[in-house]
């Protein structure tokens, strides 16, 4: 097999779940798989599209390809069939930050909108990751590097559909947080922060699986083009991070 290539395992479920298959209307794709492994192996090996190898052919191609459907939702699409055996047990929140390369910065929009912000540390992303009970990806949200991890709650919270969440002290809020999960009958697993008068109580045998998500975030930063954010637009980032959690689920 072909460095970074899909095993038979993951393209037989994601192969009928893309567009240009075979049996579809519309143009068919020339071949559908060589493509998703072209981009594949451009997020594994953080390498620019023109380095792409030359069996994958035209790079230019590929990126506009890639561009179209991560635009259209395709890559979304897969990961969210892909997820629908998730374990639904608890769920977990956590964020990472990635730095952001300069040329990443170059497209017209505003940082702001493209999830790229301004720290001590230089350009950076901040990628907001719901997990399931055994630490797979269930969704994301992308804000700049200097946004609080309250900004991925806020969007992420909605998903939530389990009778418990685990998250760190980071997420310690009473009415964006702690309330709303009340209110949709999900137990809180989130310790207190430190200078908090009154602490409240919480299961903290089941907060220890919250090794899982930083697992999962482990295993998304071996994408170097992810670890290191390379693209200028938030949706192709995206995109390609949807791709990367769509090859963990299809293993599973």
């Amino acid at each position: 097999m072909r460095r970074y290539a899909l095993t038979d395992q993951q393209w037989e479920k994601i192969k009928d779940l893309l567009p240009g298959r075979s049996g579809t209307v519309g143009p068919t794709a020339k071949d559908n798989r060589l493509f998703v492994e072209a981009v594949l192996y451009r997020y594994r090996a953080g390498i620019p599209w023109r380095d792409l190898p030359e069996r994958f052919g035209d790079f230019r191609v590929v990126h506009i390809r890639h561009a179209r459907w991560s635009k259209k939702g395709v890559w979304q699409k897969v990961f969210e069939v892909l997820l629908q055996e998730s374990d639904n047990a608890y769920y977990m929140l956590d964020a990472t930050i990635v730095k952001a390369q300069q040329h990443s910065a170059g497209a017209k929009k505003s940082l702001n909108k493209q999830a790229i912000g301004r720290s001590r540390a230089g350009l950076s992303t901040k990628i907001h990751t719901l997990c399931d009970g055994k630490g797979r990806p269930i969704a994301f949200h992308l804000t700049g590097g200097e946004a609080h991890d309250l900004q991925g709650a806020d969007a992420l919270l909605e998903k939530v559909n389990a009778p418990a969440l685990l998250a760190d002290k980071a997420y310690y809020a009473q009415k964006r947080v702690l309330a709303r999960l009340q209110k949709s009958n999900c137990v809180a697993v989130i310790p207190s922060k430190a200078n908090h008068k009154n602490k409240r109580s919480y299961d903290k045998q089941l907060y220890k699986w919250c090794y899982l998500i930083e697992h999962f975030f482990a295993y998304l930063k071996q994408y170097r083009a992810i670890a290191t954010r390379y693209d200028n637009l938030a949706v192709n980032f995206l995109g390609g991070i949807y791709l990367a959690a769509s090859s963990l689920w299809a293993i599973c």
